[in-house]
């Protein structure tokens, strides 16, 4: 097991990876989501990586940053080889994953969603799963993708909770639970807004 402590400015974990595989694990059991044994273990692969800041971030003229999910669309689909494509497009769908699990509750300051990023991640997965489908050996990348594009969504809701484990404790910002129930379905978001007594109501368009 992982060890946590409180510290002045949060949680210290003695070990990243054994805190975000009992995690997922916990994570996995209370949304009632199935999945092999090797999604399960490249989504704890994927948290313990990018927990490392200069692993998310790329560096660029100096400066650290994030590039936008559009920008490494394009660069996946204009790659000259197919193992090139295949990993720009296995960056934009952990960098979605993860940016969609661990950062919903910030989309609301900025120009994108998380509906946008769960899209995107879907995509790029998807888009993995058939590259290698058909191909021998490479099946089980075939498979290990497909099952992150179907459930991505689902996944999403996983890594969210993880994020509130690995959060100190603080007050839920309803308002943005809801938004965030409105543009993706989120089982997830829809029971954490009836446990406070919010009875979530999809917005019917005028005609």
């Amino acid at each position: 097991m992982a060890v946590v402590t409180e510290t002045g400015s949060g949680i210290a974990l003695v070990n990243l990876q054994e805190f975000f595989h009992d995690s997922v694990q916990q994570a996995l059991h209370n949304q009632h989501v199935e999945v092999e044994a090797q999604t399960e273990h490249y989504l704890v692969t994927v948290l313990t990586r990018f927990a490392r800041s200069e692993e998310y971030f790329e560096g660029a003229d100096g400066a650290r940053g994030q590039r936008p999910l559009a920008k490494l669309l394009a660069e996946a689909l204009e790659a000259p080889e197919p193992a090139q494509r295949r990993e720009r497009m296995q960056r934009l769908g952990d960098i979605s994953l993860f940016m969609a699990g661990f950062f919903a509750q910030s989309f609301a300051r900025r120009l994108v969603d998380v509906d946008y990023c769960i899209a995107m991640g879907g995509r790029a997965y998807g888009s993995l799963a058939e590259s290698w489908r058909g191909k021998g050996r490479g099946a089980v990348f075939a498979v290990l993708y497909s099952e992150l594009a179907v459930k991505f969504q689902r996944l999403v809701d996983v890594l969210n909770e993880v994020a509130d484990m690995a959060r100190p404790a603080s007050d839920q910002d309803v308002l943005r639970l809801y938004e965030v129930w409105l543009k993706t379905s989120s089982p997830r978001a829809r029971r954490l807004l009836q446990q406070r007594g919010v009875v979530p109501l999809a917005v019917q368009a005028r005609a």
